[in-house]
């Protein structure tokens, strides 16, 4: 049986400096003041309790029960859903938040698909989805069919054969390969960076030579090196 670890992958349960700096991010390119919103795979709900201090319109679900439930209990408008069907009207959202959550889906260009039929015309999606170019993934591996847990280097840069035997479990994006599912789409890419992540835990355990990697690697952000950076930040925005 898969590791559920593996299925749905595991998210961070502690709201840390990584996650204040993604929120800054979603609030610059989402305008989310007032803004109808619905955030896509809320996980335990994290992302939608400090979206309710910019809104008091937040939607939010996700694919597993015991994950909505929990986010349930922090927001009132937590749903079970896949998505790749939604039950959201057309033209519903101004923003969609999508964090770490395309690569887990059965059907990703489905799942954007149903991004940009609910929202509104000139609403906004912002996404957050792994760069196949980190050196390591992040989501585990198999390996003699048994399932091993942690970050692993230099798996997708290998083949697609052969990464995706040691990965079946999670996809990994080329700017070229994003590029190609969101032109099928009526939309405009508003925004597209890689981002470096906050390596809190390395931080926590080597302290000042941690925050000195982080300082280093968010200069890396503003150069060509950032085609190494952890993950894609796409924002697109529905055409009316």
């Amino acid at each position: 049986m898969q590791d559920i670890r593996a299925e749905r992958g595991v998210p961070s349960l502690v709201w840390r400096a990584g996650q204040d700096r993604r929120l800054a991010m979603i609030r610059k390119w989402g305008r989310t003041h007032n803004a109808s919103i619905l955030v896509d795979g809320c996980g335990m709900g994290q992302y939608v309790v400090h979206l309710l201090e910019d809104s008091p319109r937040v939607v939010a679900f996700d694919i597993e029960y015991q994950r909505a439930a929990k986010a349930h209990q922090q927001a009132s408008m937590v749903h079970v859903a896949a998505a790749e069907a939604l039950s959201y009207s057309a033209n519903a959202f101004d923003l969609i938040l999508s964090h770490e959550v395309l690569e887990h889906v059965r059907d990703d260009q489905a799942a954007l698909a149903e991004m940009v039929r609910v929202l509104k015309p000139g609403g906004r999606a912002v996404i957050f989805c792994p760069n196949r170019w980190y050196p390591f993934e992040t989501h585990g591996h198999y390996w003699r069919g048994k399932y091993h847990f942690g970050n692993t280097p230099l798996i997708n840069y290998l083949p697609d054969r052969w990464r995706n035997k040691l990965a079946p479990h999670v996809r990994v994006y080329t700017w070229h390969g994003l590029r190609h599912m969101i032109e099928e789409l009526p939309v405009r890419i508003v925004h597209h960076t890689r981002i470096y992540g906050a390596y809190d835990n390395i931080i926590a355990r080597f302290g000042a030579l941690g925050r000195i990697l982080r300082a280093v690697l968010y200069l890396f952000e503003r150069t060509p090196l950032r085609v190494f950076g952890l993950s894609h930040l796409v924002v697109i925005e529905k055409m009316g």
